[in-house]
């Protein structure tokens, strides 16, 4: 990148400290690594970084200086900067510190802090929401498109003779290669979706005949039970990915690629949201082996809502803690009429479904009177999309985000958590690495921010939720 095309050419890297959304300052991580400092001070930024920012998960000013850094304490850090960079929101009193027309570039939540929002406004600070940053056009893989289409194939009987609706699918063993075809099923409104632990036998199925069907792929399958060829012998519906790869895979992707043009925009680019997945479920099992010792985990009955990227962080994690059944709720099992089916005894809840905005405060797809009336004493309701009470989550008892400094809360004797930053339980290092990676990547990289507000590509535009205003 040529020094003449950026148009933020001082920036400075923040200390996470008290804020809104950080009480106690326990948030440690830091929003770029020393080593991508290095490569945004290699393209001619000059960068500056407040004392202490990286010791939180391991990295020592010296390794800042030593990637071209220089260092800033608080009382400068935010003076006569082009662009703040930091994880979190700033606190309150930090933005009267900020040049008139300057960027701040964070997770900013404007539709859960409102008093914050208006004060940016008010002192006329550009912001750029990292969370709302999207690829731009949307990025598919091979095998995401191919594990999406097997799962059509598997389908297609089911939907033209319409008995999709009757349909239980249970997708056997998980890895990266059946996500989306998860996400196709549940797409379908089959009348269950379920994910089995790949050890599972056939004497343990609850469900077997026509109006089942098993998918699984092959590549990673070790079916030492022989559950599939019983499965057949039942007369019951199975599909192997990796059967439909090796007869139609190549040709099917093509076909989809000449006649898909990708969508305007794709997922977040700058996000953790299997690693939140993942620990909000890990936190989940937890507490439940804490409130119900005596159950046995293995058979604990768990409910997944929605099947988008952080939830499928929590099957993940569940899968991978043995549990044998893993109930996926999409559209049609949160139905009114059908969700007390699925709440009723339940042992673990784990909410990944993000309702639209103009829903949230409205709609509860887990509600209070469930607490009261169907889910037992000890069970555990994690809320993976949490909010506050400007922006509520499905969840109708979380009113706002938990935090480290008091992670649950009980009601009706159901524990219940909404963490405000998950992948601190546990992954706070791995994760300030991955983060950092995509926020150089977009800084510098495919959408080169660097260069200005005035050339922001369609992903990031939208991401642009206060201003523009100039210096």
């Amino acid at each position: 990148m040529k020094k003449s095309t950026i148009a933020f050419k001082k920036l400075a890297l923040v200390k996470e400290i008290d804020s809104p959304e950080n009480p106690g300052g326990l948030e440690k991580r830091v929003a770029l690594t020393p080593a991508d400092v290095g490569l945004l001070t290699a393209v001619g930024v000059k960068l500056y970084v407040e004392h202490g920012a990286g010791v939180g998960v391991g990295f020592d000013d010296e390794e800042y200086v030593k990637n071209g850094a220089l260092m800033q304490g608080p009382g400068e850090i935010y003076k006569e900067k082009d662009m703040i960079v930091k994880f979190k929101g700033p606190s309150l009193d930090s933005i009267s510190e900020m040049a008139k027309g300057c960027t701040l570039f964070c997770m900013a939540h404007f539709h859960s802090f409102p008093a914050r929002a208006i004060l940016l406004k008010e002192n006329q600070i550009n912001v750029i929401a990292m969370e709302d940053i999207l690829e731009s056009p949307k990025i598919e893989t091979d095998e995401q498109i191919l594990s999406r289409l097997a799962m059509r194939e598997a389908l297609k009987g089911f939907v033209v003779d319409g008995t999709i609706g009757d349909l239980a699918i249970f997708v056997v063993g998980r890895n990266e290669r059946l996500a989306g075809a998860i996400r196709r099923a549940g797409n379908r409104n089959p009348r269950a979706l379920s994910i089995l632990h790949e050890d599972i036998t056939f004497a343990e199925l609850k469900e077997t005949g026509r109006e089942t069907l098993y998918f699984y792929d092959n590549k990673d399958f070790d079916d030492f039970n022989g559950l599939i060829i019983k499965l057949e012998r039942s007369g019951t519906n199975v599909f192997d990915l990796h059967e439909f790869e090796l007869e139609s895979g190549r040709v099917a992707i093509s076909n989809y690629r000449n006649t898909h043009p990708p969508f305007e925009f794709g997922l977040r680019r700058i996000q953790c949201l299997h690693e939140t997945g993942r620990a909000g479920a890990r936190y989940g099992i937890k507490l439940l082996k804490e409130n119900k010792p005596k159950l046995d985990i293995y058979e604990a009955k768990v409910v997944v809502l929605g099947y988008g990227n952080v939830a499928r962080g929590a099957m993940h994690e569940i899968y991978n803690e043995g549990l044998k059944n893993i109930h996926i709720l999409g559209r049609t099992q949160t139905a009114k009429d059908n969700i007390d089916f699925w709440l009723k005894d339940v042992d673990l809840v784990v909410n990944g479904a993000d309702l639209p905005l103009e829903l949230r405060g409205i709609t509860y797809l887990v509600s209070n009177d469930h607490l009261k009336r169907l889910i037992p004493d000890g069970s555990v309701v994690i809320d993976l999309v949490g909010g506050s009470e400007t922006n509520r989550s499905a969840v109708e008892s979380v009113l706002s985000c938990t935090y480290l400094t008091d992670p649950h809360f009980v009601q009706e004797e159901v524990t219940i958590s909404a963490l405000w930053g998950w992948p601190m339980l546990g992954m706070m290092r791995e994760s300030a690495i991955k983060y950092s990676s995509q926020i150089v990547d977009v800084l510098i990289g495919r959408e080169k921010i660097i260069q200005g507000l005035d050339v922001l590509p369609p992903g990031v535009k939208r991401a642009l939720v206060c201003g523009p205003f100039k210096k």
